[in-house]
């Protein structure tokens, strides 16, 4: 994907070394970086140029033009980054909204030039400082794209190219015509379980849940061990990684079972020990050819709308983490960190149907998501997308019932069980959210993952036809396939099965279904249990738990004995596939 293969290359394709050495050799001259196209080289290979000219510069100061040129599809809004190797800032600028995080700086533009169609090109300029040198940058991005290379196609002059077609130019959806990579530890633990075989070879996510998991928790694989494996799985073909970012300060701060190592204020500990050598990992060309995506910070930024003073459901953990910005920070710093390599794909956490659906929740999340993606130099071109009901159990699709139904002159939105809510499902849900993310700035190409791993309800107990008409109660709750006591149940649910297949753009607007947590992985204990990383005992993963306002005061639905989130639970893992629909 638009970067070179491999950290030693003994070659490289004849196209892109010649796009190099222009660049090396213009850049060394004027006081200019910009890289013309080469004779062999079409402008349709090039997907933009950046010109980046030195017009004054004394003792301590500079002043810069910038002119970038698009080749690929219209834009209506962009984003450019670079890194300085020295120690240049950004004092001021215009035509754009400059913003700079240590060396690295990005321009995106103003509300009046962000348009900017196939072949067009947009100019900006700003003021810096500098002492001892004021070394040109050498590399830019256009909407996380690389510009002034090439976009790694294939020399069909050259049997020998390393480059093959599975290592082309970045894509509007990552999962299309790709596989997925699927995780050798996972695989393993499901094989192992009596029928496991059947679903062993399927995709899932690999969580980043500690600082530890980066290098490999107990001999575990690390984050290198993954994408070298994903290399093997991968071939000539396309493949996807999936890669979960969880590990905020303060995280899961309305519960207690997937509680985090990092306390509310260790926002730098985070940067540093934990964002910085990911993105470092995934910037090594060696893993170019790989479509990485990540999925950010589950639980976090919802968590802000629904759990602060003055709602009912407000903790004090997430008081203290809306009051110091330590979520929205950390979620800007990792798009813009980790968006800085052109083969990641971010898709940030939107929660679920049964969270944010509700009119008062629904519109201030798509807000919030916005100044998230747009803090800590980040911008909403670092988001590609984002992904809903993360190890959660709410139906993709209820087919019985929808939000418009009435039943004897009374709206379905009054049953106990939707309470108002504007949506039934989740697909209902990812596609409102999408609309109204690409309503308030977020690029149109954006697209939306449903994890499907536990919210298949099937089994003897799923329906099928509409429930009775005597009530909306009873039309709902029979015609229901979320058999959950209650929405707001989360906790390693009793009944739930495995729901659709991973697959790519299986509907409007879906990028994909998605296996983000591996089936057989525990939400977290139903007992207190000691541990060394920073897990609580939530009593929403207790059965004999009776509730909390954010469930409505209902029964937890949890199943007994289960071990702490993400230790394997033999017993689900079971129920799962008894209860999966598609059936095995």
């Amino acid at each position: 994907m638009r970067a070179l293969d491999g950290l030693d290359i003994p070659h490289m394709s004849r196209t892109r070394t010649a796009l190099l050495a222009a660049l090396a050799l213009v850049a060394g001259t004027a006081g200019a970086a910009v890289a013309a196209t080469p004779p062999d080289v079409g402008a349709a290979a090039v997907p933009c140029t950046v010109e980046y000219k030195v017009q004054n510069q004394w003792d301590t100061g500079f002043t810069t033009a910038v002119t970038v040129t698009n080749n690929s599809a219209a834009k209506s809004s962009w984003a450019v980054k670079w890194s300085y190797a020295g120690n240049q800032k950004v004092t001021s600028g215009w035509n754009a909204k400059l913003s700079q995080s240590g060396t690295a700086v990005t321009a995106a533009n103003e509300s009046y030039n962000g348009p900017l169609g196939a072949g067009s090109s947009v100019s900006f300029g700003f003021n810096g400082t500098y002492s001892g040198t004021n070394a040109l940058p050498t590399a830019f991005t256009l909407d996380g794209v690389t510009c002034n290379v090439d976009d790694g196609g294939t020399d069909p002059t050259d049997p020998t190219d390393p480059t093959d077609p599975g290592t082309g130019s970045r894509v509007d959806n990552p999962y299309a015509g790709a596989k997925v990579y699927v995780n050798p530890e996972w695989k393993a633990k499901a094989a192992a379980e009596t029928g496991g075989s059947r679903i062993a070879n399927q995709p899932t996510g690999v969580w980043l849940d500690r600082i530890a998991a980066i290098n490999g928790v107990n001999g575990g694989m690390g984050l290198r061990d993954h994408l070298d494996a994903a290399l093997t799985q991968k071939g000539s073909d396309e493949l996807v990684v999936q890669l979960v970012i969880y590990n905020l300060p303060g995280r899961d701060c309305a519960a207690l079972a997937s509680n985090g190592e990092l306390g509310p204020t260790e926002i730098d500990k985070y940067k540093t020990d934990y964002i910085d050598p990911i993105a470092a990992i995934l910037a090594d060309t060696k893993y170019a050819g790989l479509r990485i995506v990540t999925t950010v910070e589950i639980d976090s930024l919802p968590n802000l709308v629904t759990n602060v003073t003055p709602r009912a459901t407000a903790t004090a953990n997430c008081d203290t983490m809306k009051a110091n910005g330590n979520y929205v920070k950390g979620v800007g710093y990792a798009l813009n960190k980790l968006g800085d390599a052109p083969n990641v794909y971010n898709y940030v956490d939107a929660g679920h149907h049964g969270w944010l659906g509700w009119d008062d929740n629904f519109a201030p999340s798509a807000a919030l998501f916005k100044e998230a993606a747009s803090a800590e130099g980040a911008t909403v071109a670092d988001v590609h997308g984002f992904i809903v009901n993360t190890a959660n159990y709410s139906a993709t699709k209820e087919a019985y019932f929808t939000v418009d139904d009435s039943v004897n002159g009374a709206s379905v939105r009054t049953s106990k069980w939707i309470d108002w809510n504007r949506y039934v499902d989740e697909q209902s849900y990812a596609q409102a959210m999408r609309a109204q993310l690409v309503s308030i700035g977020f690029p149109s190409g954006i697209g939306m993952l449903i994890d499907t791993s536990r919210n298949g309800w099937g089994g003897t107990a799923r329906p099928t036809a509409a429930g009775p008409t005597t009530s909306v109660d009873t039309y709902v709750d029979g015609g229901r396939y979320d058999r959950r006591i209650h929405l707001g149940n989360w906790c390693n649910q009793s009944g739930a099965g495995l729901g659709e297949r991973p697959q790519a753009a299986p509907a409007t607007g879906i990028d994909a279904y998605v296996w983000m947590k591996p089936p057989g992985e525990s939400d977290g204990s139903s007992t207190a249990i000691d541990n060394d990383e920073g897990k609580g005992f939530d009593r929403m993963c207790d059965p004999t738990y009776t509730g909390n306002p954010r469930n409505n005061n209902n029964m937890s639905g949890a199943l007994a004995n289960a071990p702490l989130s993400g230790h394997w639970f033999s017993a689900q893992f079971q129920e799962l596939m008894k209860n999966a629909y598609p059936a095995l």
